[in-house]
């Protein structure tokens, strides 16, 4: 288990994983430095992102914005890397937009990645599987970073809502676009025109939270998702990811059809298909490799 270096830096275009990069049990993780603004830890296959300005309560600003842009292309370019867990330092998961950075004239994206939008999060095309771990307040922009993932874990005394309209501004970070897409129509336009938050039970039963977990303990839960999530073949996850993003993203039905064709083909041509194969009929674990 270390923890690397995100440097608040612009990040660098999505690359494929290296298709002959072996999954080896034990490989030694990369160097660890300290980073100002984005933890990147390794744990395994696992790898935690932790938003780390809590002293703004994690608010972001355009050198977190790049920061986690760079944190999330090092996840997609690490091959060892099956899952990413997102969370927090402090008590709070994320109060959004910082609103004094905006006052003063400056962004909440990174200038080099404009293409990723607030937080280099909201429209960067991140193929690893991402949870969302959240304590505390995700509101705003923190929620809309938290709808960027794909599984949520939140603990019990957690706090969801998008209070734009109170400010005079528009969840204009896909929160408008995503949260229909996930809970009720009503509960979301109740989001959106009151600004009101909502607690983790109900944004449980309006299935945008996967998992309750006590407080202070949903890394620790997300991190438990994570495992078994990372149990899998990488190329399987990454392709399940995207179809089921596309299913839920207004893609044509028979668009839909045609991803699921070349995806199919494409993962029983790989190594890890066979191996798959293999193992259940030799009735013992598989070995992924990632190709």
């Amino acid at each position: 288990m270390t923890t690397s270096a995100i440097p608040a830096v612009p990040g660098t275009p999505n690359a494929p994983a290296t298709p002959d990069t072996p999954d080896i049990p034990g490989m030694p993780d990369a160097p660890s430095t300290p980073s100002p603004l984005v933890r990147f830890e390794r744990r395994g296959h696992i790898a935690v992102l932790t938003l780390d300005r809590p002293a703004a309560r994690n608010a972001v600003d355009s050198a977190l914005a790049a920061a986690l842009g760079a944190a999330l292309t090092e996840l997609d370019r690490d091959p060892v890397l099956r899952v990413g867990v997102l969370t927090g330092a402090g008590p709070v998961f994320c109060a959004g937009a910082d609103l004094k950075a905006l006052a003063a004239g400056g962004v909440v994206h990174d200038p080099d990645h404009e293409e990723w939008d607030f937080a280099g999060i909201v429209h960067h095309p991140v193929r690893t599987p991402l949870i969302a771990a959240v304590e505390g307040a995700a509101l705003g922009g923190g929620l809309e970073i938290v709808l960027a993932c794909d599984l949520v874990v939140a603990a019990e005394d957690a706090r969801f809502g998008l209070p734009e309209v109170t400010r005079g501004l528009l969840a204009g970070a896909g929160g408008l676009i995503r949260l229909p897409r996930l809970v009720p129509v009503r509960a979301a336009m109740e989001a959106a025109l009151t600004g009101d938050s909502v607690s983790a039970a109900t944004a449980r039963q309006w299935h945008l939270v996967n998992r309750l977990a006590p407080p202070g303990h949903a890394l620790h839960a997300a991190l438990e998702l994570a495992e078994r999530v990372a149990a899998h073949a990488p190329l399987s996850l990454q392709a399940a990811k995207r179809l089921v993003r596309a299913a839920t993203g207004g893609t044509s039905e028979d668009e839909l059809w045609r991803i699921n064709a070349e995806l199919s083909t494409r993962l029983l041509a790989s190594r890890d298909a066979r191996e798959g194969m293999t193992a259940f009929a030799e009735r013992r674990p598989p070995v992924w490799h990632g190709y």
